[in-house]
């Protein structure tokens, strides 16, 4: 699996697709809007931490596509702030796939632990282009009044470079769309070139499942999802686009 993280508006999901690969969207993974373990900033829920995020049950769903090379994925609206539907992913026996969200950094370091991890990026692109492209976005999808979507806009563009600083320091490798196309091509062929489809993980061998979502022991560590640090604080009082 391959992790694309980068800014929100950034081309995440677009340029994943471009690779031919199948896709899995991490946005997909946000906590419903009335789960009682949102993080709170001033009152409002802070959409821009990380632990606003499901990422135990993102890991998990990873790791069962590695395993059987198909999983059910929810369906979120960011509009409802819910999941609203369910999907079956099926990788069709791709060599590979691709995982992109916002939030895709935080989990670097589980999945190469796990084994399930062939690279880890952060999509950089220049910040007057992702402006205007989420910008773009988020008015014709009607997420918010336009005079939060501009706000927010600005407020995002200030942060970019920080943001992209912090999923470098996760262990993502900031590249240009057309640096990351060349590598995830290069990682496929090898894929191909070595036969290798499976071999990682055998077919019905969850690779540590267990360890996400499970009960704690008193005294013992949190679980993984748990430990996530919790972010930059809300730039300002109004929910990130995502």
């Amino acid at each position: 699996m391959i992790l694309l993280a980068g800014p929100s508006g950034s081309g995440k999901s677009y340029i994943a697709r471009r690779t031919g690969l199948p896709v899995l969207c991490l946005d997909d993974f946000y906590k419903d809007g009335d789960d009682p373990s949102l993080p709170h900033t001033a009152g409002m829920v802070d959409w821009e931490s990380p632990l606003a995020w499901d990422a135990a049950t993102a890991v998990e769903t990873i790791a069962r596509l590695a395993v059987d090379g198909k999983a059910e994925v929810p369906v979120y609206a960011i509009g409802a702030d819910r999941r609203v539907a369910a999907r079956l992913l099926d990788l069709a026996r791709a060599p590979l796939f691709v995982a992109e969200g916002i939030f895709a950094a935080d989990i670097t370091a589980e999945c190469a632990r796990r084994g399930l991890l062939a690279g880890a990026y952060a999509l950089r692109r220049p910040r007057g282009l992702t402006f205007a492209r989420r910008l773009a976005r988020d008015l014709a999808e009607r997420r918010k009044p336009p005079g939060v979507l501009v706000r927010r806009g600005y407020a995002l563009l200030r942060d970019e470079p920080r943001v992209l600083a912090r999923q470098a320091g996760l262990g993502c490798e900031p590249a240009r769309a057309a640096r990351f196309l060349r590598q995830v091509a290069a990682l496929r062929e090898e894929r191909l070139r070595d036969g290798a489809l499976g071999d990682q993980i055998p077919r019905g061998q969850a690779p540590e499942s267990a360890a996400l979502g499970s009960a704690t022991p008193a005294g013992a560590a949190a679980p993984w999802g748990a430990q996530l640090s919790p972010g930059p604080a809300t730039l300002s009082g109004e929910p990130n686009q995502r």
